[in-house]
């Protein structure tokens, strides 16, 4: 599904990718772990195609098609959702309006009819439910007023309504209590299937208590320096990141 060869991204002439090889195949799940500064958000906004990120070298292969040539509309479009670590507000788009918008665009894509406003209704309840989100809350503009744990659960809620085929989920576990990291866990699971894919950014395995990776990634300076298992990610929470830093001569 997606394969990525050397890359390398600056932002404001700072290299942070320094050669990233990654291949992704449907029905599989990725963590990409690291210390702060590594370059694990670097990594997931450059692949939904954030502007103010330059991609300096490689390619990216998204279902055969050179993703680096998209606009971040057209990934979106081709199946690509990034999550975003810090969820922005949208004053006077209200969330249900907001996230039918964005179904009937990529349909349209698909070349499928949109559904009509009851067919919607009946989907976006279904999905609410999962995350466990007030249907009041949705009535207000997109994120608007909402906490930290409403924000990340709202973005979940959209990702299960695309159902894109790659969800780039950037720290979606950062600043959640228990409860509500296991509701967006749960999510995350229902989003799962043979079809399709995850690349789950993370500082701390205990999101991986819920969702179960199938490899971990570990990302130190611009660079993925390890591979493994999810007891790879047992290994860091033991560990730390010095160890691995340590380990493949890496200094601060």
């Amino acid at each position: 599904m997606l394969e990525i060869r050397n890359l390398r991204a600056s932002i404001e002439d700072k290299e942070i990718l320094k050669g990233i090889d990654l291949k992704v195949n449907a029905g599989e799940v990725h963590a990409i772990m690291g210390p702060n500064g590594s370059g694990k958000s670097t990594l997931a906004n450059v692949l939904a195609g954030r502007p103010e990120y330059r991609v300096t070298g490689g390619e990216v292969l998204f279902e055969g098609k050179n993703l680096l040539t998209m606009f971040a509309d057209e990934r979106a479009r081709e199946g690509l959702f990034l999550a975003f670590q810090y969820p922005v507000e949208l004053p006077g788009v209200r969330s249900w309006q907001f996230m039918k918008s964005a179904l009937d665009s990529v349909r349209r894509h698909r070349g499928l009819e949109e559904l009509s406003i009851r067919e919607f209704d009946k989907l976006y309840e279904e999905k609410l439910k999962l995350v466990s989100m007030d249907p009041d809350l949705m009535k207000r503009s997109v994120n608007e007023g909402f906490s930290g744990g409403e924000k990340k659960r709202s973005e979940v809620l959209q990702m299960l309504l695309l159902n894109p085929k790659l969800a780039l989920l950037d720290e979606t576990d950062s600043g959640l209590d228990i409860d509500a990291l296991r509701t967006v866990s749960y999510g995350i699971d229902q989003f799962r299937s043979p079809l399709n894919a995850v690349i789950l950014v993370t500082h701390y395995q205990r999101i991986l208590n819920y969702v179960s990776p199938d490899y971990v990634h570990v990302l130190v300076d611009g660079r993925i320096v390890r591979s493994g298992g999810r007891e790879l990610a047992l290994e860091l929470e033991s560990k730390g990141y010095e160890w691995i830093k340590d380990s493949v001569g890496i200094s601060n």
